[in-house]
């Protein structure tokens, strides 16, 4: 038995030293008296206490000094009926069980911080992203109205145009104002879902027939894939699918080219789940942007985004309410290929 061992335990520790301390204390007694029954006597009595007293005052100072690390690591105060308890029903926990607790908390703590930097991150990005968002709309109505205040109300070649465009900006401010609001709502779990059965399909049309004038300006072909003509019952808020198709849909649409195709394909995964997907043949998404797509105002060509239009929210609100449905959604894209984004539904129960 080592006394370099690590893992050594009090009662051990108190064991070594009191045999040790046993045989100086016996070899002294022997020096000075005869009788081996005294001695003998002596020598129990001296490794029974030294023992006993070892080993109460290592347990006393190891504990004391767990008491002071589990200070640090738990953020809960004990009252004084748990303190008893922990103190003197449950048994003490080994050097072993507390190295395997600070363990725990020290990886609980890591995965903390790198959480943290990650969240900092992202509420530097958004907050950046917003002020972005914002900037544009902002400063071009108040070019319009200085304008107007400046004299242009009074000349009829530019009040009635500038008038429109100002409006065109407090209406994105507007609409952005809503998605924000939206997504705030879903998140929080204040928004409900009020599911219902409905034909995937027979709202594929629905949504098709609404967006069909924008396609056609760009003289885009809005099909359905060959192999996907099952109209299958879907259980989900009709309204709120109905808003993810629309943004899926009217995205393909901003960001194909002229005279493209886009197609939605509806496939059964199992008894329980089909997916819808919305491709185009458009220009793709580089695969180092495909991981944020979903994020709030992530936009993979600003400049262009910018002249296309919108609120950068729109795939932020589509990844929220599919996960409100406690459904998932993807990405699948390639340049000078297209892309494809999906997301699952639940089917209704089959009898």
């Amino acid at each position: 038995m080592s006394l370099l061992n690590k893992n050594i335990s009090p009662s051990k520790l108190a064991f070594i030293n009191a045999v040790v301390l046993t045989i100086i204390i016996g070899s002294i007694t022997l020096i000075f008296h005869d009788d081996w029954i005294a001695v003998i006597t002596i020598t129990l009595a001296v490794f029974i206490s030294a023992f006993l007293l070892i080993k109460k005052s290592v347990e006393i100072f190891i504990y004391r000094k767990f008491k002071l690390i589990y200070k640090f690591i738990y953020d809960t105060k004990a009252t004084k009926r748990e303190e008893f308890f922990y103190e003197n029903i449950v048994p003490q926990k080994s050097i072993e069980e507390v190295s395997e607790d600070v363990l725990k908390w020290g990886n609980a703590k890591r995965n903390e911080i790198a959480l943290l930097r990650q969240n900092e991150k992202f509420r530097k990005d958004f907050l950046m992203n917003l002020a972005h968002e914002l900037k544009t709309p902002i400063f071009t109505t108040q070019g319009y109205i200085d304008t107007l205040l400046s004299g242009g109300l009074h000349d009829p070649a530019i009040n009635e145009r500038f008038l429109r465009n100002a409006t065109k900006g407090i209406d994105r401010l507007v609409q952005l104002t809503k998605d924000l609001d939206e997504i705030s709502k879903l998140e929080s779990g204040e928004m409900a879902i009020n599911y219902s059965v409905f034909k995937i399909l027979d709202l594929v049309n629905e949504v098709y027939d609404e967006l069909s004038l924008k396609a056609q300006e760009k003289n885009i072909q809005l099909t359905y894939k060959k192999d996907s003509y099952s109209n299958f019952a879907v259980l989900a808020d009709k309204s709120k699918i109905r808003q993810v198709l629309v943004n899926l849909v009217e995205n393909a649409i901003k960001y194909s080219n002229n005279g493209g195709t886009i197609t939605v394909g509806v496939y059964e995964i199992d008894e329980e789940k089909v997916l819808l997907e919305v491709s185009d043949d458009g220009p793709g998404i580089a695969s180092e942007h495909l991981n944020r797509i979903f994020e709030r105002f992530y936009r993979v060509d600003r400049g262009r985004s910018r002249d296309i239009g919108g609120t950068g929210l729109g795939l932020a609100i589509v990844k929220h309410i599919v996960e409100a449905h406690r459904q998932t959604v993807t990405v699948r894209s390639k340049e000078n290929v297209g892309s494809s984004f999906g997301f699952t539904l639940a089917t209704p129960q089959r009898e």
